[in-house]
């Protein structure tokens, strides 16, 4: 490689010798410089904040701040970072932790010189095409440590039960903040891939799909991710369709969801994914990359059952559930019995925003693909209309607040998932 394409490389060991082996051992790497060492996760955080590394290699257990819960918050401050996790134990809840915090690559200890070299190399090779998209974008700047790139919002829209109406939901809200902000770019990206309804709620007849960038994961550029995308035009959003066809769910892979999101946000000012009923590691890795996360409870008994079991499962993972938004939908359900207040009080949860019922602009807006945020015939005054408006801007509220509490928090205090 060229000085140009030199890998930065931090590492961080609490064992100052380990330290100084592993600088050793890279030393002789014409294309790999490491850039500075960390004791701990704490340290680690703040260089990576002063260096830009392309690659981390983090020790699993430190003082002060484990190398997981440091991973998961330097992945939220550096784009394009690729860690690698280093145990002495390599039993698999270590290694799911740690992909589950953003790791690309898990090396048990002792390892040799050709198996540190190649996963340094491979790991970064992983995100070049992420690289050269912002550089396209910006043209060309001074050399010197990498500045971060100012990425997109990612929503993810979910529930543990089927037909609470998420995809309408999702739909909407990505109307809802387009609305609030014309001039963003928004994509709806339609991720549950057997049976996704994005589609077909905004009457798109083209085929193309997420599967068509699924073999190109590893080398999407923005043309190429262009050429899957659909326009709505009654509504200006863009859309990445799910599979047209069921079998074809098993193309688009859990890692392959994750390339193609870390491209979107690069591009889009707001990524909104439609997810699945179902709870796999395609559904944790997208929860792990969300910037929020819109939970839709419906008024009724079984969905508060499945969110209170939700929610115990999400602790038990160790997730932050403070980025968990709570909604209500079909609030105005007459004769449910489960207001917002009951829910509120069974889980313990604010709820985050109520969106009542208008059983005929809904189904009239689903059959004719046009979302009910601008379907000609419903009264901004009524209830849907203005609550929904109101969810879109208490979103955008949420990003604001937290840019604010970043600024004046240390560098990674904020970060998806606790560990």
């Amino acid at each position: 490689m060229s000085s140009e394409e030199t890998i930065r490389v931090l590492i961080v060991d609490d064992i100052p010798e380990t330290r100084e082996n592993l600088k050793k051992l890279l030393y002789f790497e014409t294309d790999i410089e490491v850039v500075s060492t960390a004791s701990n996760g704490q340290e680690a955080i703040e260089l990576s904040g002063q260096y830009q590394p392309h690659v981390v290699l983090m020790d699993i257990n430190m003082p002060e701040l484990d190398g997981i819960s440091a991973s998961a918050a330097i992945r939220q401050q550096v784009p394009f970072v690729q860690i690698i996790m280093m145990s002495v134990q390599s039993e698999a809840d270590y290694l799911r932790r740690s992909m589950m915090a953003g790791a690309s690559d898990f090396l048990t200890k002792p390892f040799s010189s050709d198996d540190l070299v190649s996963s340094i190399r491979r790991v970064y090779q992983m995100t070049a095409h992420l690289r050269a998209i912002p550089a396209a974008q910006m043209g060309a700047q001074e050399r010197g440590p990498a500045r971060p790139v100012d990425l997109g919002k990612m929503i993810a829209v979910y529930s543990p039960k089927g037909g609470v109406g998420c995809t309408t939901i999702a739909i909407n809200l990505a109307v809802s903040i387009l609305q609030h902000e014309s001039e963003a770019k928004v994509v709806v990206v339609d991720c549950s891939m057997q049976f996704g309804d994005v589609g077909i709620s905004l009457y798109l007849r083209d085929n193309r799909s997420i599967a068509d960038l699924a073999s190109h994961a590893e080398d999407l550029d923005v043309d190429l991710i262009e050429s899957a995308m659909i326009k709505h035009d009654p509504s200006g959003l863009h859309v990445l369709k799910a599979p047209p066809k069921p079998e074809e769910a098993e193309l688009v892979t859990t890692e392959h969801v994750r390339l193609i999101i870390d491209a979107l946000v690069q591009i889009y000012d707001y990524v909104i994914v439609d997810m699945g009923s179902t709870l796999q590691d395609m559904e944790l890795s997208i929860f792990d990359r969300a910037d929020r996360v819109v939970l839709v409870g419906a008024p009724d008994v079984p969905s508060v059952k499945d969110i209170s079991l939700f929610f115990d499962l999400m602790e038990a993972l160790e997730y932050s559930t403070e980025k968990f938004l709570l909604i209500l939908n079909k609030a105005n359900s007459a004769g449910s019995g489960v207001t917002a207040k009951l829910m509120e009080n069974n889980l313990k949860k604010s709820v985050f925003a109520q969106i009542p019922y208008d059983g005929r602009i809904v189904m009239q807006s689903v059959n004719q693909g046009v979302p009910y945020m601008i379907f000609p015939s419903i009264d901004k005054r009524s209830p849907l209309y203005l609550q929904t408006e109101a969810f879109g801007a208490a979103v955008l509220q949420e990003f604001e607040k937290e840019e604010t509490e970043q600024e004046e928090q240390v560098p990674g205090r904020l970060s998806g998932r606790v560990f």
